[in-house]
This record gives structure tokens, sequence and C-alpha cells, in this order.
């Protein structure tokens, strides 16, 4: 199995039909194995359970878990509408990719469906008297599981859709991110020079077919490409690029073929919005999106400013961290550039200190939180926070109003600045 596939099952698994589908089919063949086991059981147990016992509790189950999905759904869709007008929309995904949400229905769906089954059979009489005592004890294992997961789902229903845990998951999903790109900076390739290819011949540019942002790049696929036809590829677009059929997704190198233009550009999965698994700053951007949506006139909420500006630091410290592992060298026809420290600060800093200017407990928090990055030992992050620190005061200073605010903003930032050497 290719990666592109990989990541294609990948996303599937992921949706809500997946899981409730595999829940279904496991209650369908569950309230079948009365039948099946039937004759492994002692003539004498069913005499000693009530022939309407498990009548009346399959009645009961199939009754009460379609209304009780029902009523999760539309809490379900009450709680992506919330992260929607509260969040931002971005994060709607990853309410939708809940794992708890998604096995708690399908275990509602696959219990009315397991009840609705058992009724059928039973009205045919296909289990008969000790088919009756196999679905009796896999009606009380449901009944039990049925409990467990109700309770799960009361506790879960609190923190469903809040501003505060959504934006734990964007956290989350950021820091993976950043901690795969960290270890793998090339996709498992080499650096693309900053001049252009390693190669030195002129190389064949291959267009987007579609217009849309990259969200995943099969290396495995380029790879094999590259090793079959001799050549190299130079990716010019990684995962999170807008692209279009004006703009070069790879060039290739010794590669002439049209068939391998056509192959390579197959193995880039182009799509409507991005994708967090092989774009980090898909993650850093949603969580200053949530920021800057928190710091506007209709919602003015600059506490949840400052939790993302925090969050924010974890993520960026993750990148300063050394990799866990030895940097991979899996596919050495393939030259990819790097996503750069510039990049990252930018996605955090640029359009926090553009819209909490006129805020001074904001402009505080992010002056401390550059100067935290200067102090992590590594050049580039210094560089860089010296930098936004200077642009985030100088939009404070254009927007706020006492000289008092103003002056303690240029004490913090004396302080980021005193720390270059």
């Amino acid at each position: 199995m290719t990666a592109h596939w990989r990541w294609a099952l990948g996303q599937i698994t992921r949706r809500v039909w997946f899981r409730a589908s595999l829940f279904s089919v496991l209650a369908v063949v569950t309230a079948c194995l009365g039948i099946w086991l039937s004759p492994f059981i002692p003539a004498d147990i069913p005499a000693q359970i009530g022939s309407d016992a498990v009548d009346n509790i399959l009645g009961i189950i199939a009754s009460s878990m379609l209304t009780v999905t029902t009523f999760s759904l539309s809490t379900m869709v009450a709680a992506y509408s919330a992260a929607t007008s509260n969040v931002t929309p971005r994060a709607t995904k990853l309410i939708m990719e809940d794992s708890t949400t998604q096995t708690v229905l399908s275990t509602f769906i696959g219990s009315f469906l397991f009840s609705l089954v058992g009724i059928i059979v039973l009205s045919t009489g296909a289990y008969g008297d000790r088919g009756r005592v196999v679905l009796f004890a896999v009606t009380i294992l449901v009944v039990v599981f049925i409990v467990v997961t109700l309770l799960r789902w009361i506790d879960h229903l609190s923190r469903l859709g809040r501003v505060t845990e959504t934006t734990q998951r964007v956290e989350a999903v950021a820091i993976a991110a950043l901690r795969r790109r960290r270890d793998a900076p090339y996709l498992g390739g080499r650096a693309r020079a900053d001049g252009g290819a390693a190669p030195s011949e002129r190389g064949r540019e291959i267009a987007a077919g579609d217009i849309g942002y990259i969200q995943h790049v099969d290396m495995t696929a380029l790879s094999a490409i590259a090793e079959r036809g001799g050549g190299e590829i130079r990716l010019d677009a990684i995962p999170g690029t807008f692209v279009d059929p004006t703009r070069a997704l790879a060039t290739s190198y010794g590669l002439s073929g049209e068939d391998d233009a056509q192959r390579i550009r197959a193995c880039f999965t182009i799509g409507d919005v991005r994708s967090y698994d092989q774009d980090p700053r898909f993650g850093l951007s949603v969580l200053t999106e949530i920021a800057s949506r928190a710091l506007s006139q209709s919602i003015n909420d600059p506490g949840t400013a400052i939790d993302v500006i925090g969050r924010a630091l974890r993520a960026l410290a993750v990148w300063a961290e050394p990799p866990s592992r030895d940097v991979e060298l899996a596919y050495s026809r393939i030259h990819v550039p790097a996503i750069t420290v510039a990049d990252l600060f930018e996605d955090v800093f640029g359009p926090l200190s553009r819209d909490g200017a006129a805020l001074l407990e904001v402009g505080i928090r992010l002056q401390k939180t550059c100067l935290t990055l200067a102090r992590l030992g590594r050049e580039d992050f210094a560089v860089e926070a010296r930098r936004h620190s200077r642009l985030s005061l100088a939009r404070a200073e254009a927007a706020l109003v006492l000289d008092e605010d103003k002056a303690v903003l240029r004490s913090l930032a004396a302080e980021v600045a005193a720390t270059q050497r």
C-alpha cells in the first residue's frame, strides 16, 4: 500500500460513518450468534429463563436507542455550530473527528440495529429455545456497554464544542504535526538548496492540474518514479501551499516522458481546505485565528487570546527541540524545501500583534513570549523573537493612548533586545 492510500485510508477511518458502519456490522453479527451457538447450549438452561425476557429487553433497547441517537446527533450538530461561531470553522473538523463522539454514536446505532435484528429473528423462530439463551446473555452485555457509554457521553457533553476544549484539540494536532516535521524536516527527502535544485541541468516543471491547497504528497511514489527513470525531483510546493495551473508543483530532472509528468502530478493530493497531517503551519494558523476572533469587537475576549499565545509558545518550543531520532534520508532523489522558523513566527505573531495592538495585556503576553523564545538557545529563534518583539511594540505604540502603557511594553521589549549577544 502506497503512502497516498495509507493517508486516504486514515482520512476515511476518521469519518463518523466509518466507525458507525463497523459497529452496525458487528451488531448484526452479534444478533445472529444465537443461531450459530444454540447447538452448544445445554438443554436444561432455557427452562430457567422466561420466554418473554429477551423480547421485552430488546424492545426497550430499540425504542430508547433511537431516541438517544437522535438527541446525540442534534447535540453534535449544535457543538459544530458553536465551534464555528465561537472558535473558528477550521476547528470544526477536529470535533467531527473526535473519537469519543464517534464511538458513542456508533454504540447507539449499533445497539439499535442489534435489538432490531434480534426482534426480527425472534419473530421468525430461528433462534429456538437454546438460541434465546445466547441472545439473552449477549443482550445483558449490550445493556452494560450502553450504560458505560452513556456515562462517558454525559461527561463528554459538558466539554464538547467549548472554546477551551476545541483550542486544546487544535494545540494537540499542531504539536503532533510539528513533531513529525521536526523529525522528518524534508519528508524523508533531501534538503532543497535555496537557489534551486541540486541537479545542474535544466528541469521540467510540472504544473498543478487543480486549484486548491496541497493536502498530501506521496513521497514513496515520487521516489519510485525518480528511481525508475534515473532522475531527480525537486518539490516546488509542499503541503499547505495554495496552487493553481500556473504554478509548478515540482520540477523533474532526467525525466522527460509525459507519463512521468502525469504520475508526478498524481502524487499530490489537492483539496479545497488545508489538512493538519503534513502541514504543521496550518495548526499554528488555526490557533492564531481563534485568538483573532476572540479579539474582535463582537466577542471581545482577550483572555482567550492570551491563552492561545501560551499554547502557541508550547508549539513553537517543540520545534526548537532536537529531533527525537536521527533524520532519515529515505528518498535521496527527492529535494524538498524546508519550513523556516521565520514562517512559523509569522504565522503566530503577525496576526496576534496586529489584532491585539490596542490591548496592553495582550501586548505584555506577546513580549514575554518573545523573551522566552529568545532564550531557548537557538539563534534563529532569537533573531525572529527580537524582530517580532520590535514589530509588536511598533504596532502597540501606534494603537495605545497612554504613555504609561507604552512604557511598560518598551521595558519588556528592551529585555528581548538585550538577549542579542
